[in-house]
């Protein structure tokens, strides 16, 4: 039998590789923001173009590479950040494999630019494919300046596998979020189609958390720090009240690398346990200081997790730390039993002063004096009987009323406070419309129980109110015909910049559902109108979740900036489980659901309702 094993070739060998460490654009930038880091530069400008298919270019002052360096620096396993295997147990810079250069220039058109300080002259060299296209010596400016230009242009597999340049550009856009936070001493630069997104001056952490994300984030922070022969931990954690459902500002941090960890965030929620909604998730910025001995960073070709030798002590030194925080900053509610609170002085007596108190006395008062009708006439009695005019007032409440009015007549304008029903969803006209039609009863404020004629239909009422207001929003930005209502005051709303790009990108789409924008630019968005079914107060709600939904790649290219947005205002401004809802907007409901096209499915691909036929009622009873 014939030999059939045989060495692949190192092209194909890279191309190989490169699937495990290109994954996308996102994993080109990771790798050449870590090398600049890496190589000491203090100042570095990252420039992409459509999502990063077409250009990629990172800028750095770094100490750059020689001739010979960077020539080598393009092979497999060509590193100098380790030399034996001893090294992988204390490691402290970002890349170490020496195969990220190697894939990238398997799988793209890659230009260097590169001069180190002592150097008179640079060099040049472009490869396409793993192929040198040419190298030669040039006047280039201290540092390293890299290009990957078309990538996958050779792998059109994988680039169809590629999504939108809006997804593409947002995870770019997060893995820049993750390093400069790691550096905050380090000043970055982020340009997206000719366009500025970022220009981070350097500071400490607090100044690039609000630099990244808004000026808002000021007031969130809660100071984080301890230090232990483990671990020291330091950073923020956003204040309760500012959670939000869906996980957006969460980061990790071990030795100024970004890390995902379910365990320790899990010790993260557990601080926060009684102080947030269950549905809710803290935010947080910590950074883990731990001897690289006891962790091991190289069980993922990412290096997005981290193995550590003790992670039951470090949960519980990290769990201790953020609650010891939200206290010691008065975040978290706390109960002093030996305070007594009859002893405070109110609010509102703060700025006045005591009265003293006075005391009467009757002079003409003789507890000897004979009484000519008798002892059980009182001194207060007579001093009533002396002084009419002290009753007067009482007598004058009276004026009016009959004295003959019997007690039925008496109680006849009373009314007696009920429930109050919260659920309205339907104007008025529509509950008076359909007051008598059919009947309908709520089975534990979460279902809508009504008759057909071969049974009965029970229907959920959030996931039934979901499916209407998706079908009208879905219409009206379909037929771009939305009705909006214009605000007395616009609204003026703080947000990220990146989240402000996110909804001048759909923009187009907000237009069309009702919303008017006076200005979408920087940090504030100002909105003079919204749709007839959205309250001014939910407004901001409104758009977060939507911006949430566009972060976590709901808008791919399957699903359009239509559906999305009719997807989330449908389930922010739907009505709960829990509230009450009057009959006749139990009724309006049902009929509206089974007006629409799809009653059965909720948006989200769950059911609406179910039916119990008579046949299966009568079973139950033999």
């Amino acid at each position: 039998m014939a030999d059939i094993i045989q060495l692949l070739p190192d092209h194909v060998a890279n191309q190989i590789a490169a699937g495990e460490v290109v994954q996308r654009p996102a994993s080109v930038v990771k790798e050449l923001l870590e090398n600049a880091i890496d190589a000491g530069a203090s100042t570095i400008k990252l420039i992409i173009k459509d999502g990063g298919k077409t250009l990629i270019q990172l800028v750095d002052n770094g100490s750059g590479m020689s001739e010979t360096d960077a020539r080598l620096s393009f092979e497999r396993h060509a590193t100098s950040k380790i030399k034996k295997a001893e090294d992988l147990f204390k490691l402290s810079t970002k890349g170490f494999r020496g195969e990220a250069l190697a894939s990238i220039a398997a799988i793209a058109h890659v230009e260097m630019q590169t001069k180190t300080a002592a150097a008179e002259l640079g060099t040049h060299l472009k490869i396409e494919g793993s192929n040198l296209a040419f190298q030669e010596v040039k006047v280039v400016p201290e540092g390293t300046s890299i290009s990957v230009k078309h990538l996958f242009f050779n792998i059109p597999a994988r680039r169809n596998f590629l999504k939108s340049n809006t997804v593409e550009l947002r995870h770019i856009t997060d893995e820049f979020h993750r390093v400069a936070l790691a550096h905050p001493h380090i000043g970055f630069q982020y340009y997206v189609n000719g366009s500025e997104l970022f220009n981070l001056p350097e500071g400490n952490l607090r100044q690039r958390i609000v630099h990244i994300f808004g000026k808002k984030t000021n007031q969130k922070l809660v100071p984080v720090t301890e230090e232990t022969q483990v671990v020291k931990v330091s950073g923020f954690v956003n204040k309760p009240e500012f959670a939000r459902k869906s996980r957006g500002e969460q980061f990790f941090f071990v030795n100024d690398r970004f890390i995902k960890s379910p365990y320790l965030h899990h010790a993260v929620l557990s601080a926060f346990e009684g102080l947030v909604k269950t549905d809710c998730h803290p935010g947080y910025f910590l950074y883990l200081e731990i001897d690289p001995a006891s962790i091991d960073i190289n069980i993922h070709p990412t290096k997005t997790e981290v193995k550590f030798d003790d992670e039951h002590t470090l949960y519980a030194i990290l769990r201790a730390t953020v609650k010891h925080a939200l206290g010691q900053f008065n975040v978290a509610p706390s109960l002093d039993f030996e305070k007594d609170p009859n002893l405070e002085t109110p609010y509102v007596f703060k700025d006045k002063e005591a009265q003293h108190p006075s005391v009467t006395v009757d002079r003409t008062f003789n507890p000897f004096a004979e009484q000519a009708q008798g002892a059980s006439v009182s001194r207060k009695h007579r001093a009533m009987v002396s002084k009419p005019s002290e009753t007067a007032s009482w007598e004058a409440l009276y004026v009016g009323m009959e004295s003959d009015m019997g007690q039925e007549k008496a109680f006849e304008g009373i009314q007696f406070e009920s429930d109050a029903i919260t659920g309205s969803i339907f104007e008025k006209s529509a509950e008076e419309t359909v007051q008598s039609t059919a009947t309908t009863f709520q089975l534990r404020r979460k279902y809508v129980v009504t008759t057909i004629k071969s049974g009965m239909v029970i229907i959920d009422q959030s996931r039934a109110h979901q499916r209407v207001l998706y079908e009208k929003f879905l219409r009206n930005s379909t037929v771009k015909q939305a009705v909006s209502q214009q605000l007395l005051f616009p609204l003026s709303l703080s947000f990220s910049s990146s989240d402000v790009r996110v909804l001048q990108d759909i923009k187009e789409t907000l237009d069309a559902v009702g919303f008017v924008f006076d200005s979408l630019e920087g940090e504030t968005v100002r909105i003079s109108g919204v749709p007839l079914l959205v309250q001014e107060s939910e407004v901001g709600m409104v758009l977060d979740q939507l911006i949430a939904d566009c972060h976590q790649e709901v808008a791919t290219e399957s699903f359009s900036q239509s559906d999305v947005l009719s997807k989330t205002l449908a389930k922010t401004l739907a009505v709960r489980t829990g509230e009450v809802l009057e009959a006749a907007s139990q009724i309006a409901l049902v009929n509206d659901l089974f007006a629409c096209k799809e009653p059965l499915i909720s948006p989200f691909n769950k059911p609406v309702y179910v039916t119990i036929d008579e046949n299966e009622i009568d079973k139950k009873f033999i």
